[in-house]
């Protein structure tokens, strides 16, 4: 959770916000840290408070705390940006790969996770159905499940939903009309 006063003072530095709006808690948290630390290190102030208050009060501290601002905000965007590409790069050396189980292993993760999810669901509704004194503590068990079966889900989601938006350029760039045209052709 940031706290306000650090989002007063992002505010101030603009090329900083859209890290705070980051799914990556560990690049909100050092872009918190940023804007704390070089407030501080212009001001000379103890705190975010003070810090804040001398900011708005000389308009030359608050240029040299954007600038400062602006430079570590410059460093983050590359760690991300590098760390992007060695995910790209991964996932490239695993669609190339020759081994056939290393290029199918992200499908063959959603395929069991498919399957695990759909035979634990059959279960409870076996169990509900055959036996329903034991269901509240079948519900009751899987229930404690749901974090481990959240961030499965959740990937199996985040993977299926970039395949469908890597596949969108090329379905968006042309017409309808061209679309079918292409396949009727055979291209």
């Amino acid at each position: 959770m940031v706290f306000p006063i650090l989002m007063a003072l992002a505010q101030l530095a603009p090329a900083i916000i859209p890290l705070f709006d980051s799914d990556n808690e560990s690049t909100v948290n050092k872009a918190a840290q940023a804007v704390s630390d070089v407030a501080k290190a212009v001001t000379g102030a103890d705190s975010e408070d003070a810090a804040l208050a001398a900011l708005k009060a000389d308009p030359a501290m608050l240029l040299e705390y954007q600038k400062g601002v602006t430079e570590r905000a410059t460093a983050l965007y590359q760690a991300e940006t590098d760390r992007l590409k060695s995910v790209n790069e991964t996932m490239r050396a695993e669609s190339a790969s020759s081994d056939k189980y290393v290029r199918r292993m992200r499908p063959t993760m959603g395929y069991a996770l498919i399957l695990s999810w759909s035979a634990l669901m059959f279960g409870i509704v076996y169990t509900i159905i055959v036996n329903p004194v034991e269901s509240v503590q079948v519900v009751t068990a899987v229930s404690s499940l749901g974090l481990m079966w959240s961030v499965a889900l959740s990937v199996l989601g985040l993977y299926v939903y970039k395949r469908s938006e890597d596949k969108k350029p090329e379905a968006s760039s042309m017409g309808v009309l061209s679309a079918v045209a292409r396949r009727i052709a055979g291209k």
